[in-house]
């Protein structure tokens, strides 16, 4: 991968022109039979790295990728690469590639389960943000933290998506946010996690986080309550929820795997089982944090997965639609979903530790994995801010301890109450660049939920 590394004073080309005057050429080298779909992703980004308070890494990456799909009859090649700053250079890359493509084509073996939306729209998302100036940025995060033992990390900027198909259609997306994560940590190695995300940057609400986050710190020096193996009234707050849901997502609501029997939400979605009637999840693409389209060419709508307790929908992908005779329905080729909305409920936040009472606060959950796919049982530990409450106050921190439980149950006999205000938790993945989408989650109180060392 090539990215390019500048100070703030050089000068950012318009990545939206760019793949214009790339998609155009395109059309203009496109032979008869051929069709061609681009794919474009990009970014402009600032990311700083935070140790002990202070700057420990800062920088400004912009980068642009394309994917060239060529397509003839039953037959496909891909091609991607990076493109740089320079027009003439780019315009050369996308010719080069393609005269590749068309030998590789060559050779190739019809694809049985090729297909692509030959019609033709235009989509267009363009969202300016708010962000932090950097410098300021730094000295925020300096004043607010000042004496505390705290490590983050900033990325904020605009990332930016495209598609565009020789048959006609053209698709541009473009926002400004950012993600802010960090952790205060106690010299017994106990440790507070906290983040912020969004597209409106507000340094009250940030020095607000810390705030709340910094209160909670002494506790963490007390002495660790010991917990034996066994269920434990819970609240789950929304970034813990989110570590069950990811897992889950990963292949829950994929009409492949659905198909092929093997989506540990198998049993909701053949009626076999069911969460309570207070559950229902929604691929919400009216949060604005990915896509309205996708790589086939199909334009994404929301798609109700989950209503009142009972599975209602899938994530269907072009591919999977050609191989199971189903309809696709803007998926994208993975089949997992990038904007998953949960309905709230009722608890407010200030009541959940009075409705607690007595059990575990659970902030955070790491290294969730499927114990038992078929059954939807997760394991895994708990992690940063969790801890014991009695009578509705915060007594003690708890050891990290391994869980292992179904959401069948805790979505289901064992829910409780769901909190009244949803968090909004963008994607926090830099793996080769920026990600959209994310989660919208309210918290969940379980009357159980099972630790098993």
């Amino acid at each position: 991968m090539t990215n390019t590394l500048l100070t703030h004073g050089e000068e950012r080309f318009d990545q939206h022109a760019r793949f214009s005057m790339l998609a155009d050429a395109i059309e203009r080298m496109c032979r008869p039979g051929e069709t061609v779909l681009s794919a474009f992703s990009g970014e402009q980004s600032d990311f700083i790295r935070f140790n002990a308070g202070k700057v420990r890494q800062s920088g400004w990456v912009e980068q642009a990728r394309i994917t060239l799909r060529l397509i003839h009859g039953s037959r496909q090649a891909y091609s991607t690469f990076d493109l740089g700053g320079d027009a003439h250079a780019d315009m050369s890359d996308v010719s080069e590639a393609l005269s590749v493509l068309r030998e590789s084509l060559l050779d190739a073996s019809d694809d049985p389960h090729l297909l692509f939306d030959a019609g033709a729209w235009t989509r267009s998302t363009r969202r300016d943000g708010r962000l932090p100036d950097p410098e300021a940025l730094v000295e925020l995060v300096a004043h607010s933290t000042r004496g505390l033992d705290f490590v983050g990390f900033y990325a904020g900027g605009m990332v930016s998506r495209g598609f565009a198909s020789t048959t006609g259609s053209r698709g541009w997306y473009e926002v400004k946010n950012f993600n802010f994560s960090g952790s205060f940590h106690q010299p017994n190695g106990m440790a507070i996690k906290t983040t912020y995300a969004g597209d409106a940057w507000d340094d009250a609400v940030f020095a607000g986080k810390v705030r709340e986050a910094a209160g909670r710190l002494p506790v963490l020096l007390r002495a660790p309550r010991v917990l034996k193996p066994g269920g434990y009234r819970a609240w789950l707050a929304p970034s813990a929820l989110a570590e069950l849901l990811k897992s889950t997502a990963w292949d829950g609501f994929s009409a492949r795997a659905q198909a092929s029997s093997t989506s540990p939400l198998y049993k909701l979605h053949t009626g076999a089982a069911r969460f309570d009637e207070r559950v229902s999840l929604a691929e919400s693409l009216e949060l604005g944090i990915s896509p309205a389209f996708n790589d086939d060419g199909y334009l994404r709508a929301s798609v109700p997965l989950i209503s009142a307790g009972r599975g209602v929908g899938q994530l269907t992908s072009a591919r999977s639609a050609r191989e199971y005779g189903l309809e696709p329905n803007g998926a994208l080729a993975q089949e997992m979903p990038t904007s998953l909305a949960m309905a709230s409920g009722d608890l407010a936040q200030d009541d959940v530790l009075a409705r607690l009472d007595t059990g575990l606060y659970i902030g955070n959950l790491w290294y969730v994995n499927f114990s038992d796919r078929m059954n939807c049982r997760l394991t895994g530990m708990t992690r940063f801010a969790t801890f014991w409450v009695e009578g509705g106050e915060i007594v003690a921190p708890v050891d990290a301890m391994r869980f292992d439980d179904s959401l069948y149950g805790l979505f289901g006999e064992r829910l409780e109450a769901l909190g009244a205000q949803s968090d909004m938790m963008l994607s926090d993945s830099t793996w080769g660049q920026r990600a959209t989408g994310g989660l919208q989650l309210p918290g969940a109180l379980v009357k159980s939920f099972e630790l098993v060392l």
